[in-house]
């Protein structure tokens, strides 16, 4: 059994384990760069290379246990594609566990959130990504990537963070006093603050990796220049971690550039400092 980062194999199992890691390689809908099916894999080939030590919350999360789930392989056209995630999200938010999920392009967020706000009428969907992905139906169908945020954006309290792109169609179905986009960020010295007044516990983060300035984050579909740093991000989360109960989150466009082995260690990173943001309670903030 494969697991996460190399970890003891005690640390690993499905009944002792808090966290539960469920992969959805599914790049059916994308639209430019392939490859986001191939993103979980190469993020933990990347983790069993990662020091399972963090320093900024002086914690070895993993000993709380993380858990791998078989992945979720479908090529199936996309609404069965979203019924499967769905479903399969519905059965683990009976588990108690916190739900983590790693993609995979964009869309699979659809399902994955509408299970969540079904169990949490009250939930806030805090979306970092370079595009608005706000369309209600893209290429004739609402379940495409371009799509991944718009019924979030009719049911929960949806707060967009990074965003550079977007078509004008979107603009109708935007909330403007709950987006922050990537040039106003820059310029905006107190922009975390502003961003935690839009939320409300509970949580859902949705990551989409090129939220990232594509220096960093070269390895997705499409790459947008100007876009945040590492510490404007993992800012931002320690921040929401600390303030508010965060239920699940999911990081998604991963697409391996061959040549390349720092854009799925930093995905991998990002993922085990968000979990150290989650259950490590002793750093300050």
């Amino acid at each position: 059994m494969r697991t996460f980062a190399g970890i003891n194999p005690k640390y690993a199992s499905k009944e002792r384990a808090k966290i539960l890691l469920q992969p959805i390689p599914y790049d059916g809908t994308s639209t430019w760069g392939k490859g986001a099916d191939k993103g979980f894999e190469a993020m933990l080939d990347a983790a069993e290379n990662m020091e399972l030590y963090d320093i900024e919350t002086d914690c070895e999360v993993y000993k709380y246990g993380i858990h791998i789930l078989p992945a979720i392989k479908t090529k199936s056209y996309p609404k069965a594609v979203f019924r499967a995630i769905y479903n399969k999200t519905k059965k683990l938010l009976e588990t108690g566990k916190f739900l983590t999920f790693f993609g995979g392009e964009h869309s699979i967020s659809i399902g994955i959130i509408k299970a969540f706000y079904e169990k949490y009428p009250e939930l806030s969907v805090l979306h970092l990504d370079a595009h608005a992905d706000l369309r209600p139906i893209y290429l004739k169908s609402p379940y495409n990537h371009a799509c991944a945020l718009h019924d979030a954006s009719k049911h929960a309290n949806l707060v967009q963070v990074g965003i550079r792109s977007m078509d004008v169609s979107e603009k109708k179905y935007m909330n403007r006093d709950r987006t922050f986009f990537a040039c106003d960020i820059q310029k905006n010295p107190d922009w975390i603050r502003q961003v935690l007044e839009k939320l409300h516990s509970p949580v859902y983060i949705t990551i989409d990796l090129d939220v990232f300035d594509p220096s960093i984050m070269p390895a997705t579909g499409t790459p947008e220049p100007g876009g945040l740093n590492w510490y404007q991000v993992t800012n931002l989360l320690a921040n929401v971690f600390s303030e508010f109960e965060v239920v699940g989150f999911d990081i998604v466009e991963l697409a391996p550039v061959a040549i390349l082995h720092h854009p799925q260690f930093t995905a991998a990173k990002l993922y085990y400092k968000l979990l150290s943001y989650k259950f490590c309670k002793k750093f300050n903030r």
